[in-house]
Formats: C-alpha cells, sequence, structure tokens
C-alpha cells in the first residue's frame, strides 16, 4: 500500500502540495551477480530516515483546457545539498513525472515543482529516488490519475532501483534491481550519519564490485531478525552488511577510518548506506549520539558535520 501524500497545515494554493521526501538507509546490501543487462540483483533492506527533502508541487491537469505538457522545476537549498543536482531532465523528479504521464496516455496540463534538498546527492542516501517517489505520490493526487500502490511502483522501478521501495513509506525488501519490493518492519533505531565532500556514483560502485571479483555476503536472515527484536550489533557481526563497502572502500579508505572511529566513538554498529561513500553508526537503545572525541575526529576527516537522525517507523509523515 502506497502512503497518502502529507499536505502541510495552512491553506495552499489550489492544486498545490507539499511532500516529504525521505531519505533512505540500507541495512544490509547483498550483491547477487551481475545480470545480462549490465545491472546486478541485489537483497537490501531499505528503511526511509528523518533526513528528507520537500517538494512544492503545484499541478493540473485538463485536456479541454490544455494541449500538451508542460514541466518545471525550481532548486533551493544550501549550497553543499544542491550541488551537482541537475535541472534538466535528468533529474528524477522530471523523469518521474513524465514517466506517470506516459504511462496514463499522456497528460494535458501543467506540473510546477520546487525542490527543497537537504539530501546530500551522490551520497547512497537516496535523495534522487525520494524525490521522485514523492513526485509520483503527488501527481498521482494532482493529475488525478488514479493509479494504486502497484501500479506506481511498475513506473517507479523504471525512474531508478530504490524508488518502489521508498514508495512503500516504510521499511522493505527490494530484490532484483530493485522492482520487487516487500513490506518488512523493523523497530526506529537512533543513527548518526556521515556525509563526505565527495560523491561516489553507484556505476562506479558497481563497478569496483565487479572488477575486485566479489561476492555476495551471508545471508541476512540473522541481521533482519536481530534488527526486528531492537539489536542493531547483528549489522556488523559477521564483516560489512553492505557487500559494495569493501570495494568502495578500497578505493576511499578515509571510510574505512571513520567505520572504526563510529564504533570506538559508542555506535553497536557502522557501515555505508547503498553505494555510498555516507557511512553511518547505529546507535544501541538508550543512547542518542556518540563521544565527542569521536566526532570531531570523524568531521576533521569527512569534512562534513555529522547529522542525528532515526529511521522512520511509518511513511512519509509518519
Amino acid at each position: 500500500m502506497t502512503p497518502s501524500v502529507e499536505v502541510s497545515a495552512g491553506a495552499l494554493p489550489p492544486h498545490t502540495l507539499i511532500v516529504p521526501a525521505p531519505a533512505k538507509v540500507n541495512l544490509f546490501l547483498r550483491v547477487l551477480g551481475r545480470r545480462e543487462d549490465g545491472y546486478h540483483d541485489l537483497e537490501t533492506l531499505v528503511v526511509p530516515i528523518g533526513l528528507e527533502d520537500r517538494l512544492h508541487v503545484h499541478a493540473f491537469a485538463d485536456p479541454a483546457v490544455f494541449r500538451r505538457l508542460s514541466l518545471s522545476l525550481e532548486l533551493e537549498g544550501e549550497p553543499q545539498a544542491v550541488a551537482g543536482v541537475p535541472l534538466d531532465e535528468s533529474n528524477l523528479i522530471l523523469r518521474a513525472a513524465s514517466a506517470l504521464s506516459a504511462a496514463v496516455g499522456g497528460v494535458r496540463g501543467f506540473a510546477d515543482v520546487v525542490l527543497e534538498k537537504n539530501v546530500p546527492a551522490a551520497a547512497g542516501l537516496g535523495g534522487g529516488s525520494a524525490d521522485a517517489a514523492a513526485t509520483l505520490r503527488a501527481l498521482n493526487d494532482l493529475w488525478g490519475a488514479g493509479l494504486s500502490g502497484e501500479g506506481l511502483r511498475e513506473i517507479g522501478a523504471g525512474v531508478g532501483s530504490d524508488v518502489p521501495a521508498l514508495l512503500v513509506g516504510s521499511a522493505a525488501i527490494a530484490r532484483g534491481r530493485g522492482e520487487r519490493v516487500e513490506p518488512s518492519p523493523v523497530p526506529a533505531l537512533r543513527l548518526v550519519l556521515v556525509p563526505f565532500s565527495f560523491g561516489v556514483s553507484t556505476a562506479d560502485a558497481f563497478r569496483w564490485w565487479d572488477e575486485d571479483g566479489s561476492v555476495a555476503g551471508p545471508d541476512p536472515d540473522r541481521i533482519l531478525e536481530a534488527l526486528r527484536a531492537g539489536d542493531p550489533s547483528a549489522c556488523a557481526a559477521d564483516g560489512p552488511a553492505n557487500d559494495l563497502e569493501t570495494p568502495v572502500i578500497a578505493r576511499r579508505p578515509e571510510l574505512g577510518r571513520v567505520r572504526d572511529l563510529l564504533v570506538e566513538g559508542g555506535a553497536a554498529a557502522a557501515l555505508m548506506s547503498g553505494s555510498g561513500p555516507t557511512m553511518m553508526g547505529l546507535l544501541p537503545p538508550g543512547r542518542d549520539r556518540i563521544d565527542e572525541t569521536a566526532r570531531a575526529a570523524i568531521e576533521g576527516i569527512s569534512g562534513r558535520p555529522v547529522i542525528q537522525t532515526e529511521t522512520r517507523a511509518g511513511g512519509p509523515g509518519g
């Protein structure tokens, strides 16, 4: 089931929604092998977190009034957040809008989107995919497309591999390229996120996995069972819970130093999210931050402030 669109309190102009776009972390990620189409089969636990972008979407469709579809996108945010975010057709917001229009036979109308950007780009946090998922939810409503959650996820799979899971609105296991999703709730966990002043492209991370002859990690059933019991330490018990972590750290060893510092500073486990480079520390119950000495050392390496957040037990706005 796809979560409903959140509308901010207070009066909004007609045909307008303000929609949250929560980022995600991967609490485990297995790469099962390269496919004939060049992609990789995955098994991963995608969990939305408190860090989010927000979309202001003004849109309307009526074939009796409009002859074609018009799309526009504006960007707001701090320089570190907006750096590297495209405003052309490669942006996943515009790709999602175009894909939704094509799926319903061609929308005649408009969609004007203002993106408040808070999630770093190319960070392994699914910021662009979260924006695409929020766009699909909002425009499905504002354009009156009337698609089901399953229908939106089918469209989302063609936009980005993380989009179907982020449309679920809660923790979900994603398989295949990410198109097969299954809700898999886990209790809320407190996190410390460590973004870096550089990005890692998803294509590079998977290419490095191929080049290094990497193999899939252990079956994640034990990790999932422990997480559901509120024990995040299992994410590091058998080595990296993210199969992309080792090849990425081999090229960017500072990520490994940050991982060790997170554990020294009090995290129950530390691992890379997605294709990186963001590292995350999973805090044990009763703890809401790492030691100040470790935090200062981490920020000296990463060049960015750490981010305190937590996983979301529910969907956007939940």
